[in-house]
């Protein structure tokens, strides 16, 4: 086990000449992320942070398909300072033993992390560094999983999604609007239908179905440029982090739409429907549409405003 520690935080090289002849297994890690935190069981570490060195190297089970270029297809970095930074503000911890444990099992819950090297080191308290290291593969920690789980799910954002009409976003209050949105404190996912152009005309319905959904794109980079607080994004990795960092973000349909094993059952151009069906995909609290007709049925909470008037 020591020396399986030991060349999960080597270099690359030495690793695989150690590993050569082993069935491969991919690895993701982070490297020397150092952190300010209250922690440690003597007084003297009470009441004052600390600086915490940590190097996370996550073994991955390979993918099998097309990656793609996909990052919603792999593990992203952001999950495993997500899991420091959690565990970091649940509670305050006496020992590094019990903060890498609940690191790990937190890695540990994503599908593709297959075993989680975890080190953690004080950066201040001797003549050098003092740590501990540990390895957890998904099978030590199988029993905690389904309670992680729980915990993880409620702790996801659920924001409110807002669907613009080609007059709100035109609209002189628009910056007010997303003032009032942002000053809320709820993360907020804007939405946008086609715009005022009537996109191209394929004459075939799938390749239609993809001209209006880039349409719908071409809408939310043209909200973009009207307000540069909003941020385009297209995959659930980036709205998950947009969300968990407070920026505004403006849906991008096409990625989620076509990758979605239960797509939405109409046309792109009913967009508020889309609207809809995103909220629902996202656990969105509320849809709320500025300057359309409410769609009939909607997996959340639905609300209408007249373009001009408050939002909130």
């Amino acid at each position: 086990m020591a020396s399986e520690v030991r060349l999960a935080f080597a270099h690359p090289s030495e690793r695989a000449i150690a590993t050569a002849g082993d069935a491969p297994r991919d690895r993701i890690s982070l490297r020397d992320h150092i952190v300010e935190a209250e922690i440690g069981a003597f007084q003297a570490e009470r009441g004052i942070t600390q600086r915490l060195r940590f190097n996370v190297v996550v073994e991955v089970a390979p993918f099998t398909g097309t990656i793609d270029d996909d990052v919603d297809r792999i593990l992203s970095y952001d999950r495993v300072t997500e899991a420091i930074a959690h565990e970091l503000a649940a509670e305050r911890l006496n020992l590094l033993e019990t903060l890498a444990e609940r690191i790990s099992e937190r890695i540990l819950l994503e599908p593709q992390a297959l075993r989680a090297f975890v080190r953690i080191e004080k950066l201040d308290r001797g003549p050098g560094a003092l740590g501990v290291e540990i390895v957890r593969a998904r099978k030590d920690v199988a029993a905690h999983l389904d309670a992680l789980a729980e915990d993880a799910a409620s702790a996801r954002p659920h924001p409110r999604v807002v669907y613009l009409s080609n007059d709100a976003i035109a609209h002189p209050d628009l910056g007010r609007w997303i003032d009032d949105l942002v000053a809320d404190g709820a993360p907020v996912i804007l939405t946008t239908g086609l715009p005022a152009e009537a996109p191209l005309e394929t004459g075939h319905r799938m390749t239609q179905r993809r001209v209006d959904l880039l349409a719908i794109e071409q809408n939310a980079w043209r909200l973009a440029a009207r307000d540069l607080r909003c941020k385009v994004v297209s995959t659930r990795t980036e709205l998950d982090w947009a969300m968990k960092n407070g920026q505004t973000c403006v849906w991008a349909p096409s990625k989620i739409v076509l990758d979605a094993t239960e797509p939405p059952k109409g046309s792109p151009r009913d967009a508020v429907a889309l609207s809809a069906w995103f909220a629902g995909e996202i656990e969105a609290t509320e849809l709320l549409v500025v300057g359309e007709s409410l769609p009939e049925t909607a997996p959340v909470p639905l609300r209408r405003v007249e373009t001009g008037a408050p939002l909130l």
